[in-house]
This record gives C-alpha cells, sequence and structure tokens, in this order.
C-alpha cells in the first residue's frame, strides 16, 4: 500500500464518529483530544484526495463544538468591550475531547491559530468540491466575533509556548481565516466590517513589528513581535496562508532562512532552542517547507521534502510527530520519555501533511 493510502486509511479508520480527528490514539498527552489546528490541516489533506464526507464530518464538528460556545464568546466579548481584563484561563481552549467537550487535563489553552486555521481549512474545502458544508453558521460567525475581538492579545503559540508574546504564525493563521470568513456568506455586515479591519490591522502590526532583518536584503518574518529568532512555524504564514505570498519577497526571505536555520538533512526542527524530546526534526514541519517549495515553482525541492517524510514511516507505514537521530538537544530526551512515554506514532498531522504535499506534486493513491 503506498503512503498516500495509508495515510487516508489511519485517519479515515481514527475519525471519531462525530467527526473529531485525534491528534494521536496512543500518545499519553494526545489521546481522547482534537486540536482545531491539526484537523484543520489533516482535513485539508483527506479533501484534496477525495474524502469529502470525512473532512465535512470533522468541519460540522468544529462548528457545532465552537457554536456550543457561542454565548461564551459573546460574554467574552462583552466584557473585554467594557474595557474588563479576561483571564486566559476563561477563554475557550485549544483543544477539545471527540465529543466536543473541555478536557478535564490541565493545558497551555489560550491559543488562537487553531481558530483562524479552521475557518481557512473549511473555505479552502467548500471552495475545492463547490458546495458548502451544512449547519456551520453558528460557529463560523462565534469564531469571527472571537477572533476579532482577541486577536492583538498575547497567547500561546503554535507549541503551548509563551504566552506572554504576540507570535506571528499566530497572526498570520487569524488573517487568513478571517479573510476566508467573508467568502463563506455567513457573516453579518457588521462581522463582515469587523473581521476586514483586524485583517488590516494585523497587516499593519506584522510590517510594523514583525519583520526583521540586516539590511543586506529583504526582511523577514519574526518568531514574536519585538524578537529575532526563527520558527518553521512561520513557513505557514507563507503558503498556505499567504501573509506574505511565496513570490513576495518576504515570504521568499522567510522560507529561505527557516531552510538555512532549522532544515537538516532533508528535516525541519521547529527552533534552535527545542528541548522537547531533545529538539527532533518534525515530519509536519518538512511538509510546510515543500508546500512553499511546491508554490515556488521548486518541485525537485518539494519531491526531497515529501521522500524525507516517507522514509519516516515505521514498518507498518505510520508516521511520527518527529524523529530522535539528530537532535538538537540530546540530553533532554529522556525527561520526555520518562513524562509522556515515546513520540507520539502515529500523529495524524504528520499523515495529514504528507498528504498535502503529495496532492502538490501530483501523488495519489
Amino acid at each position: 500500500m503506498s503512503l498516500v493510502a495509508h495515510s487516508l486509511d489511519v485517519i479515515k479508520r481514527l475519525q471519531s464518529p462525530t467527526g473529531a480527528y485525534p491528534a494521536s490514539p496512543t500518545f499519553s498527552a494526545y489521546r481522547g483530544y482534537s486540536w482545531l489546528r491539526d484537523g484543520a490541516f489533516i482535513a485539508e489533506g483527506v479533501s484534496r484526495h477525495g474524502d469529502v464526507a470525512g473532512a465535512d464530518a470533522f468541519h460540522a464538528w468544529c462548528a457545532r463544538t465552537v457554536g456550543d460556545r457561542a454565548g461564551q464568546v459573546d460574554s467574552l466579548v462583552s466584557r473585554a468591550a467594557r474595557g474588563e481584563a479576561v483571564p486566559v484561563a476563561e477563554m475557550l481552549p485549544t483543544r477539545f475531547t471527540l465529543d466536543g467537550v473541555d478536557g478535564d487535563d490541565d493545558w497551555w489553552d489560550f491559543q488562537l491559530d487553531g481558530y483562524g486555521t479552521w475557518l481557512w481549512a473549511l473555505r479552502e474545502h467548500s471552495a475545492r468540491h463547490g458546495r458548502a458544508v451544512p449547519e456551520v453558521e453558528k460557529g463560523v460567525r462565534a469564531t469571527v466575533r472571537y477572533l476579532t475581538a482577541f486577536w492583538h492579545l498575547p497567547c500561546y503559540d503554535w507549541w503551548e509556548e509563551h504566552v506572554e508574546h504576540r507570535h506571528v504564525a499566530t497572526l498570520g493563521a487569524i488573517h487568513a481565516g478571517l479573510r476566508a470568513a467573508a467568502g463563506l456568506g455567513v457573516l453579518s455586515a457588521a462581522e463582515e466590517a469587523s473581521a476586514a479591519e483586524a485583517v488590516a490591522g494585523i497587516a499593519a502590526l506584522v510590517e510594523r513589528e514583525g519583520l526583521t532583518g540586516d539590511g543586506s536584503g529583504p526582511p523577514r518574518l519574526r518568531k514574536w513581535l519585538g524578537g529575532d529568532a526563527v520558527d518553521a512555524s512561520l513557513l505557514a504564514c507563507v503558503e498556505p496562508f499567504g501573509l506574505y505570498p511565496a513570490a513576495h519577497p518576504v515570504g521568499a526571505a522567510t522560507v529561505a532562512e527557516v531552510e538555512r536555520v532549522l532544515a537538516r538533512d532533508g528535516g525541519v526542527h521547529r527552533y534552535l532552542a527545542d528541548t522537547f524530546y531533545g529538539g527532533g526534526r518534525w515530519v509536519l514541519l518538512t511538509g510546510f517547507l515543500g508546500w512553499n517549495h511546491a508554490r515556488a515553482s521548486r518541485p525537485a525541492e518539494a519531491r526531497r521534502c515529501l521522500d524525507w517524510m516517507a522514509a519516516q514511516a515505521t514498518p507498518d507505514g505510520d508516521l511520527p510527530e518527529q524523529v530522535s537521530d539528530l537532535l538538537l538537544a540530546p540530553g533532554r530526551r529522556q525527561e520526555w520519555l520518562d513524562r509522556w512515554g515515546p513520540v507520539a506514532t502515529p500523529l495524524l498531522w504528520s499523515h495529514g501533511m504528507y498528504l498535502i504535499l503529495a496532492d502538490e506534486l501530483g501523488v495519489h493513491a
């Protein structure tokens, strides 16, 4: 069985009857939970390969899950409008149980990027198949109200770290999501206006505070506002989110710097100070690099990324979250093994990213 076929099978087999995609079925810290971020890219992968029903079910689950919290969103927005500081602990979570309820475990929960990523993926799926996913209006509108009210706040990043910062990858996801939501045809005039205002505000903020460089060439995106670090999540700000597209000098400079600093022997690290499981190379991040190469008309480089991803599969064809052969902090690996056990395998997001890059390159089952 090809890895495309196996990836589709793994995702379809593990999808919950509720429509949620579990992050990883056996990994202790992820088991029983679905992330909007992970799931959105998983849904994008299967949508590209014809599993319309599976992607529909995930998007419907997202819409129900967020729509069920519309009252909570309106309360949060009203409190903020009155000038009240809303505690991070009262914001919407970043992950939900497969039944769409809040989990009981402590987590680094205030993350906004997943909400934007879901809106982006919903629009991509709907446009690709020329049909609207039924009954998403309440969830979409609640998500837009939430993002337009709170996009400017610091929150945790993709890696559930640094809640004190405003992360450029998060801003890129929200920017893409609010642009996408405007094309779904469900927003009120006031919500559309608020979304447009937020989109313009994000673009201006990133241009003002989210770029860095030494003056010898085009600037590139920063990991967070005010810092100079490089993070592989910034790849998504170029492709697919288009905050600065692949053809834009800033987009090209960002991809080039991520590759220069974080790519090693085919795989891509998250960031140089990473100590999670020793700081290995992530399969899904190599997928993002390949996606950017494909969109920048570098198919050979994109194909090398796809081949490296496939080479990390277990004998059963399952893709892990990261691989541990070239670690940034090898002395920190054991503490995570002791805490959570072996690296998450399979990670459905890794399989979703493999499907996306395979489709970009015309590789199908």
